[in-house]
């Protein structure tokens, strides 16, 4: 997700969340200790709050910062008790997967056949 769909989607989520609340853009911008312009600028999605900020926000609003960016539980690891995935990887093919995940689609593709090739092909004999 590029900045601009994050600043947008994080806006509309505390736009949202602040409305169940029933709450104004002045009340949370004030509980949260920010300007009320600013917080006004986060809604409409023209500006991206600092950590700290955003995390009074979550606060504020009484929604998990995973809410505000947009972070689907199917993403991260619920705890840092749950095992890491992959943990029985190489460090190589960890490296391989991490990088594979920032791959668009067809890119993605490419490498699974270019993969299916190099295993398909008779072992070396050298």
């Amino acid at each position: 997700m590029d900045n601009e769909t994050l600043q947008r989607t994080l806006g509309e989520v505390a736009r949202a969340a602040r409305e169940r609340l029933g709450l104004t853009q002045v009340q949370v911008a004030r509980q949260a200790g920010i300007a009320p312009a600013v917080y006004g600028r986060i809604e409409r999605g023209g500006m991206m709050p600092a950590v700290p900020t955003l995390r009074k926000l979550a606060l504020v609003l009484s929604i998990s910062a995973d809410l505000l960016l947009d972070i689907g539980t199917t993403q991260v690891a619920p705890s840092l008790e749950t095992p890491v995935p992959g943990g029985d990887l190489t460090p190589e093919l960890l490296q391989i997967v991490r990088t594979l995940r920032g791959w668009p689609p067809g890119k993605t593709r490419l490498m699974a056949r270019v993969v299916k090739t190099i295993d398909t092909a008779p072992p070396d004999e050298g």
